[in-house]
């Protein structure tokens, strides 16, 4: 897409090739920017998205107009002394003192022009007051040497008044419009005193006085209209930069947002050639490592011939999306998903744009938009279900009460029991479809899950230190995390401890001889805090170790399946992770689940 940038007019551009012959290249605004073509670095935006700083430096412009005029300045002092010694060589009878004015101006002219520190020496400011000695030393010097040769050179038939332009056009471009008028009326002032002073020594100078008049006028038109175009040419060049200083912060969020996409973009031309590649298009074009950066030929690998013809297509104006398999010889093949779209080049062609995107990450992604929408149609139905099976459970309870009967006893506390495990389902769901709270305290994680643990042995009827074997450390493990969540994931935690625990009892007198412990970990040398929840027995076999954190899977056949995958997604939630493996504790091999916090997660 082509984003147009700020352009100068004709007046600005005429004046720029009469003044600013020497402009820099940072100041040069191109006219137009393509992503994605290889651009000119003089237009400044480079074709890899390269942001170089945008260089801000007004009184540099100004001491290269400075410079061009003090060039000038010289150039005509050199002038004037050849035309003086001409004078003197043809007998032109000159007088002294014109030839010593002539002779100290082209030395002080080119002492200025050529010597450094007084050229350089010199800020915009210096030339906008009267009293600074560098006005006088430049400007304020050109009027007084000119005044003074006016009246021997008007004399001998040289065109005096037009050697005022030079100064008042400088005094027009270099200082304020009101030092521009003013010098003008110097020059003019200077112009008529000459003819005066020619007029009081007999001289007949009547014609001479209309043309000094008409010659002050144009002085003034003259440094308006330098004061005026100086001003323009300014306010060009600040609108200029700030159209660059925009460009060059579009093209700096273009490359964040492009170098973050998880998609992959490529950058072809018609000759098959990569142009640019962001770094997702690079890593799945890589076989091993991530592809070489651009440019480079996409015909360079068999393995990439399906990219090649899905540009061709896309030349050829088809952008309807196509699958291509990446057949690499030392890596498993990749599909990908590729849609093609055509930009406009530099160059005033057409380059083709790929994007890339992994199958199997597209495939993921569906799986979990699909898994989302199953969760908030599971949330509706569990909020409908609540209340009959509120109604269910109280209308057998109060059923239970009058039935004597033992085997309709043992019916209603069938009807009990599996009224409880849908309450439980329902409750499981509605933790999972709620929204996150959007702020969350620091609590003590490691002392909270202390008490957790007690309460829940106490409950289950298990001693602490027997059954349960505390492990916690003397200073505390902060972290932000709902304090009921907390609990429910310790608990969930707990519960399929103690019944794996129960069924793998090594000494085989079952509930009496099984134990669990949690461990609670400060923070590591790696950073991350951890609290552990252990019970004996053999490893997790690995076709189930696959779905252990899927929702619904179970490997009991009462179980819902939810409790593991609650206990992710809650932590998930508040940027912690948990994670299986086997373990030993105290000697004992047994199973070992892991809530890992990381350091940022108490972080205010």
């Amino acid at each position: 897409m082509r984003r147009p940038l700020a352009r100068e007019s004709s007046l600005a551009r005429a004046w720029r090739c009469v003044l600013l012959c020497g402009t820099p290249r940072a100041l040069r605004v191109p006219s137009a920017v393509t992503w994605g073509a290889p651009l000119d670095h003089d237009s400044g935006l480079d074709s890899r998205w390269d942001v170089r700083p945008e260089p801000n430096d007004p009184e540099g412009a100004f001491r290269r107009l400075f410079t061009t005029f003090m060039a000038a300045r010289a150039a005509l002092g050199c002038v004037l002394l050849l035309a003086v010694l001409s004078g003197v060589w043809l007998n032109r009878g000159l007088p002294p003192a014109v030839i010593a004015t002539c002779g100290l101006y082209a030395v002080w002219v080119l002492w200025v022009a050529l010597w450094p520190p007084l050229r350089e020496g010199v800020a915009s400011s210096a030339l906008r007051s009267l009293r600074s000695r560098h006005w006088w030393g430049s400007i304020g010097a050109d009027v007084v040497a000119f005044t003074v040769l006016q009246p021997a050179f008007a004399e001998g038939g040289l065109p005096v008044a037009a050697l005022y332009v030079l100064p008042i056009l400088s005094a027009g471009v270099l200082s304020t419009r009101r030092l521009a008028v003013g010098t003008a009326a110097m020059a003019t002032l200077g112009l008529l005193g000459g003819l005066l002073w020619a007029d009081l020594a007999g001289r007949d100078n009547a014609q001479s006085f209309l043309q000094a008049g008409l010659a002050g006028s144009g002085y003034f038109a003259v440094s308006l209209l330098a004061s005026e175009m100086a001003q323009r040419l300014a306010r060009e060049q600040r609108s200029a930069r700030g159209s660059l200083a925009l460009a060059r912060q579009q093209a700096a969020l273009n490359q964040l947002v492009i170098d973050e996409m998880q998609e992959g973009v490529l950058v072809l031309d018609a000759h098959w050639r990569v142009l640019a590649a962001n770094p997702a298009a690079r890593a799945l074009l890589g076989e091993v490592d991530p592809a070489p950066a651009p440019p480079f030929e996409l015909t360079a690998k068999p393995a990439w011939q399906g990219l090649v013809e899905a540009a061709q297509d896309t030349f050829e104006g088809s952008f309807a999306a196509r699958d291509v398999a990446l057949n690499f010889a030392q890596a498993p093949p990749r599909a990908l998903r590729v849609r093609g779209r055509l930009s406009a080049s530099a160059e005033g062609g057409s380059s083709c744009v790929l994007l890339l995107e992994d199958r199997a990450t597209l495939m993921a992604r569906m799986r979990q938009e699909r898994m989302a929408a199953m969760g908030r149609m599971s949330a509706g139905v569990a909020h409908e279900i609540r209340n009959p099976l509120a109604a269910i459970s109280q209308a057998n309870a109060l059923l239970a009460e009058d039935l004597a009967d033992p085997g309709a006893q043992r019916l209603t506390g069938l009807v009990s029991a599996n009224v409880a495990r849908l309450k439980r389902i329902v409750d499981d769901v509605m933790v999972l479809a709620a929204a996150p709270d959007a702020t969350v305290p620091v609590l003590d994680l490691g002392n909270l899950a202390a008490e957790v643990a007690q309460e829940w042995a106490q409950t289950q009827g298990l001693t602490v230190g027997v059954s349960l074997r505390l492990t916690r450390p003397d200073q505390p493990v902060k972290g932000r995390f709902d304090s009921e969540h907390w609990r429910r994931v310790l608990v969930n935690l707990l519960d399929n401890a103690w019944r794996h625990a129960q069924e793998a009892a090594l000494d085989g007198q079952g509930r009496a001889g099984a134990w669990i412990g949690l461990a609670v970990e400060p923070v590591s040398a790696g950073g991350a805090a951890r609290i552990r929840v252990f019970n004996p027995g053999p490893p997790i076999r690995p076709e189930v170790e696959r779905y252990l954190f899927e929702p619904f899977y179970s490997t009991r056949s009462r179980g819902s399946g939810l409790g593991l995958h609650i206990c992710r997604e809650l932590c998930e939630r508040y940027g912690a992770a948990i994670r299986y493996q086997a373990a030993v504790w105290q000697g004992v091999a047994g199973n070992a689940f892991d809530v890992v916090l990381p350091p940022d997660n108490a972080t205010p």
